[in-house]
């Protein structure tokens, strides 16, 4: 980080920090895209997955919100063991898991089964998503927090666009449990990769060991996490910052999950398109996701207006796509492909501006407490959208209730939450949330290799 002048004296060779936090946005980022590589295959694998379980749409769905179910506890637990102990082995473990609960999953005999392991999976990516994040954020200066948190965050959509390519033709030639295997190969290659690359800012090392012997030991500071309790901890959710970020997410979660669950099978049964087309199509709309999570992130870095207005353009864009697909335009399948790419980047892309907003907004010391506070809120939408809205398509034969219904929440946040967007300055979206975009960044991120 810029503030700090002290080579890393935990990195081997003592390399630069200038090149080295770009290894570690690589190795996030990687983590990121192999942690999730399975998850974010499993809507593409419908088709295969409904004619060897015979599933409906809304079981299809479950399947989804089951790796969601355990970070809505989770992400609470990981917020807090990395405020305590750092990324390195709280991600590294969670990547572990996840692997750990795949490569046992190929073995799965049914329904049931995967279910079980896409709860262990969801257990171990809990520390995924808040982890990478705060370690993005304790590498990187306000000026290019955005940047690199949407690379960081480009992570999903990439594993997404691989997953969407490659396990369907697994499934297709071996079997779903073959595409489970692969699933575990990959994150566990990921969990390799963070144990091994990450390292603490600079400074982290010089810092503690400048410390006098005899000055005894330092108390924790006030709004330390583990000197808070834990109903003064969840008023954060009451900062406006905090609460945008959470009426937000939910809705473009909620977005996600329609793109996920619905997607192939929509474009199957109402466009015409064969399995390999649909399946373009999705590799087309993640690829488009990682593109906005990268580009709509580097605008919040400039954006006078804030780095909640990109998401704001997110939720308008995103409601626009959506009533598209509700008409008979939908139907057309050119005019579908170019609505689920734009559907991608918008729908997928919001997250990179999204959770820059949600670190630069953290109260110093909270960082990856309040990263895990929200998204474990938003969970309650990532698990309850998939199974809603493949019981909308069972009940009503079609699809123009889901899309409908993302829509009206999607158009409903942005009504909500676009006040006190106009203000000047990346981050003064929410004065008072966090004193402010640069003070709180740096606070946050100096607080982060204290806990590393």
């Amino acid at each position: 980080m810029s503030h700090h002048t002290d080579v890393p004296t935990d990195v081997p060779g003592g390399p630069s920090p200038l090149p080295y936090r770009w290894t570690i946005l690589g190795v996030a980022t990687f983590t990121q895209a192999a942690a999730c590589f399975f998850v974010q295959g499993i809507g593409a694998m419908a088709v295969p997955l409904q004619n060897a379980l015979d599933l409906s749409t809304a079981q299809l769905g479950l399947l989804l919100s089951a790796s969601q179910l355990v970070p809505l506890v989770g992400l609470l637990v990981a917020g807090e063991l990395l405020d305590r102990y750092g990324e390195r082995w709280v991600v590294g473990i969670g990547a572990g898991v996840v692997a750990a609960g795949l490569l046992a999953g190929s073995l799965a005999q049914g329904y049931a089964s995967l279910l079980v392991v896409l709860l262990v999976v969801g257990a171990g990516y809990s520390a995924i998503q808040p982890g990478g994040s705060k370690s993005v954020a304790a590498w990187f200066e306000p000026s290019r927090l955005g940047f690199a948190m949407g690379v960081r965050q480009a992570g999903l959509p990439l594993g997404g666009a691989v997953a969407v390519a490659v396990l369907p033709l697994v499934a297709a030639a071996s079997g779903w449990r073959a595409a489970v295997l692969v699933g575990g190969l990959v994150a566990l290659a990921g969990a390799v990769a963070f144990t091994v690359l990450y390292r603490r800012p600079p400074g982290t090392v010089a810092k503690r060991s400048a410390a006098p012997a005899a000055a005894g030991p330092v108390p924790a500071p006030r709004s330390a996490p583990r000197s808070a309790p834990l109903m003064d901890r969840l008023r954060l959710l009451r900062e406006p910052a905090m609460a945008k970020a959470l009426l937000s997410g939910t809705a473009m979660v909620s977005v996600h999950s329609g793109i996920g669950v619905l997607g192939a099978l929509y474009l199957h049964d109402v466009t015409g398109l064969g399995a390999a087309a649909a399946g373009t199509v999705l590799v087309a709309a993640q690829l488009a996701g990682m593109l906005g999570r990268i580009g709509l992130a580097a605008w919040s870095d400039r954006s006078r207006a804030g780095r909640y207005r990109p998401v704001l353009a997110s939720m308008v864009a995103a409601a626009a796509a959506l009533v598209a697909l509700a008409t008979p335009l939908g139907g057309h399948p050119l005019a579908a492909a170019a609505l689920f790419a734009w559907l991608g980047f918008f729908g997928i892309g919001w997250y990179g501006p999204w959770v820059a907003h949600l670190a630069e907004a953290a109260p110093p010391g909270r960082t990856g407490f309040a990263l895990g506070l929200v998204m474990a809120v938003n969970q309650v939408a990532v698990i309850l959208a998939p199974p809603a809205l493949g019981l909308l398509r069972d009940t009503t034969g079609g699809y123009t209730a889901a899309w409908s219904a993302l829509a009206v929440v999607t158009a409903g946040t942005v009504a909500v939450t676009a006040r006190g967007t106009n203000r000047r300055g990346p981050g003064a979206d929410d004065a008072g949330a966090g004193g402010g975009a640069d003070a709180s960044l740096v606070g946050a991120t100096a607080s982060a290799p204290s806990a590393a």
